[in-house]
């Protein structure tokens, strides 16, 4: 516990005063992370791989206070399609605000800060067994309300189902699949290799949805649970979170009468060397709070907390 604890006080967030100039070493998307305790770095190295890292948990968000805001949303402020799957995501982005070491990544055996907060996610065009799929990368401020990321998601959205390759993704990958198997598999190696050193074509970083925050999946449209989904050896996710349909549940309230809840289960597959336990706890009960008060969206943070150097 003392050992979390100091580590706890070594990654702690700072407020965002200013303004971070690039340094050797720092990459494209992101700056490397200097100041952490020695083992974070060795872990790195260990574990060269995500699938070597992956911490699995599962979370269940009531829903009381999340429909009853949706409502007002849908009905006393006209926001249509509004749902859970916005909700979720600006609590995430408001999550981060608060504690930005969740925004790291392992990229050659290093820790960097990502500089954006960037969500990716498959659309599907159709729903339909052969509709087209396509990803599509989000890119947030830490101090945007529920009003950006709903208006961002909607227009993001939209323009992915259009009929036809409409996103970067799909440009790249109709590209890719006219290459013979062994090209395309020499050409997804020689990719890796210099995403390794930092200098991957931008043009394909762009395109990827494996070079995000977050990636972020809804199985509750399909009407099924949630699954816990592997984070990709390619590119840098270091968090895959997907969300089922809602659940029927009861518990006993404090007077020890048993009451019926409504649920939706949430499950978090993560990258354990971007930072300790105690500090990945501490994020999601942020986040658990934000989600069981999430009028506070409807307005920027009081301030934006800024990652150790």
């Amino acid at each position: 516990m003392e050992q979390e604890q100091n580590t706890a006080e070594m990654t702690a967030p700072q407020k965002a005063e200013k303004t971070y100039k690039k340094r050797p070493g720092d990459r494209r998307d992101g700056r490397k992370i200097r100041s952490l305790d020695p083992m974070a770095y060795v872990g790195a190295v260990v574990m060269p791989k995500r699938n070597d890292a992956m911490n699995f948990f599962e979370y269940k968000v009531d829903m009381a206070p999340i429909e009853k805001y949706i409502n007002k949303k849908r009905h006393e402020e006209g926001m249509r399609g509004f749902g859970f799957m916005h909700v979720v995501t600006a609590a995430f982005v408001r999550m981060l605000s608060q504690k930005p070491g969740i925004n790291r990544y392992i990229s050659g055996n290093k820790i960097y800060h990502r500089d954006e907060i960037v969500f990716s996610m498959m659309v599907k065009k159709a729903m339909t067994e052969t509709g087209q799929e396509t990803g599509i990368k989000l890119r947030f401020r830490p101090d945007e309300t529920i009003y950006d990321v709903y208006k961002e998601m909607n227009a993001a959205i939209d323009a992915a189902k259009a009929e036809g390759d409409t996103t970067a993704l799909d440009n790249v990958a109709r590209a890719l699949v006219k290459m013979p198997s062994l090209i395309l598999r020499a050409f997804v190696g020689l990719m890796n290799a210099l995403d390794y050193f930092g200098i991957m074509p931008k043009v394909i970083e762009e395109a990827s949805p494996f070079h995000a925050t977050f990636f972020i999946s809804n199985l509750g449209s399909l009407g099924i649970p949630p699954v816990y989904h592997h984070i990709y050896n390619f590119g840098n996710v270091s968090t895959f979170l997907v969300f089922g349909a809602k659940e029927i549940g009861y518990e006993l309230d404090d007077d020890g009468n048993v009451v019926k809840k409504r649920y939706v289960s949430c499950r978090v597959v993560a990258d354990e060397r971007i930072t300790d336990g105690f500090y990945m706890a501490s994020a999601f009960k942020v986040l658990m709070r934000i989600l069981k008060h999430p009028e506070v969206l409807d307005n920027p943070p009081d301030e934006v907390l800024e990652d150790v150097e």
